[in-house]
């Protein structure tokens, strides 16, 4: 499969530029930040984006999906990174339903997908434990009672925690602390007796909560993938999250970048435009070439999604790309609030919006030092 996009992806691609312009654009994030909107996304937009299929593009057709491909979800959801949209569309489609899709078994995808690409069902991954991304740093425990599991344990940092309606919660059914072995994953409901959800603020104003789970019970059927096994769905369902979130990163970047360009055209100082100033000019020269590096490795990335490439290359891929691509967002959006000068840092413009996007997404699923240590080993060093 070549390294571009085919017609109907551009199609696609095209169709959400204009969605995203129209109807959600960043005015309308600055207006649910400001209003403090309880779900922190707007629901008929939400709304409008299911009409539109996009909460089932990656799934196949007999689970409610359009069966387009990683590569179709991909180009969609850079353009909610142009915008910076705030939608369920990453936490439950890029991560919930992957691991729903990878791990669960036929009766679990044929009820689960359907609610998902039809907007009913909000998912959220309750993984980490600690102010770093560690995925198999997990104390959570599920005891076996009867004929289900007693989950005690709590969780930070969970995208769209307060809206799910199921969390994917992993927790250790044996094993020590840090052992990829002994790891389980559970379908919660998130009104169950004993979930204790949390909504934090953060400073991209994004939804994440944290979860405390008391005595949680569930039964044997709420269990997806093999009990001991999650480690397994984790995996490939994670670098499949990172490359969903670089997608978004990259839009981001771009955005960010060209609004950057425009300034230097249009901002003149000591009586002619900034641009013209050769070490601005080298500055943006950097951000381009860096941004062109990063639309390869997403575009590599995503098509080795759906080529359907070894799980190893594609680890590797996820890892490199969300480094790649993170930085080179730190980059453009520092460079961005520096190339304003001082109006830059102030709230009514939109620049600085990018900068705190790109802090957290930094952090989520791992910063560029855990993928770079993690592609050493992946490579063998």
């Amino acid at each position: 499969m070549p390294m571009i996009l085919n017609e109907e992806q551009n199609m696609l691609k095209d169709s959400a530029k204009d969605f995203c312009t129209n109807q959600a654009p960043i005015e309308q994030f600055r207006k649910l930040r400001d209003e403090e909107s309880p779900t922190g996304y707007d629901q008929a937009t939400w709304n409008a984006m299911v009409e539109l299929g996009w909460a089932g593009i990656p799934w196949a057709e007999e689970h409610g999906g359009l069966a387009f491909g990683y590569k179709g979800l991909g180009v969609v959801t850079e353009e909610t990174g142009r915008t910076l949209l705030a939608s369920p569309l990453y936490a439950t489609v890029w991560v919930g339903g992957t691991l729903i899709n990878l791990g669960g078994s036929d009766a679990q995808k044929s009820e689960l997908l359907p609610q998902v690409a039809s907007g009913e069902l909000l998912l959220a991954l309750a993984l980490e434990e600690s102010h770093r991304h560690a995925p198999y740093n997990i104390a959570t425990t599920a005891k076996a009672d009867g004929d289900g599991y007693v989950l005690d344990g709590t969780k930070t940092f969970v995208l769209d925690g307060h809206i799910a309606g199921k969390l994917i919660v992993a927790a250790r059914t044996s094993g020590d602390t840090k052992d990829r072995d002994g790891i389980t994953l559970f379908l919660v409901d998130a009104g169950s007796d004993g979930v204790n959800i949390t909504r934090t603020f953060m400073v991209d104003s994004r939804n994440a909560a944290n979860i405390e789970l008391k005595g949680v019970r569930v039964g044997a059927d709420a269990v997806l993938g093999a009990v001991g096994g999650g480690a397994d769905v984790l995996d490939p369902a994670l670098d499949i999250a990172c490359i969903g979130l670089c997608a978004e990163m990259f839009g981001s970047t771009q955005e960010c970048f060209e609004r950057t360009v425009e300034y230097l055209k249009e901002r003149e100082q000591f009586g002619v435009k900034i641009g013209t100033f050769q070490a601005l000019k080298h500055r943006a020269a950097n951000m381009f070439c860096e941004v062109e590096l990063s639309k390869s490795c997403v575009l590599e990335a995503l098509t080795a999604l759906d080529e359907g490439r070894d799980a190893q290359e594609i680890a590797k891929l996820a890892s490199l790309c969300k480094t790649k691509v993170g930085e080179t967002y730190h980059l453009v959006s520092r460079e961005g609030i520096q190339m304003h000068g001082g109006i830059g840092m102030t709230d009514e413009f939109d620049i600085g919006f990018f900068i705190k996007r790109q802090a957290v997404c930094e952090q989520t699923f791992g910063d560029a030092n855990y993928h770079r240590d993690r592609y050493g080993v992946l490579e063998g060093y």
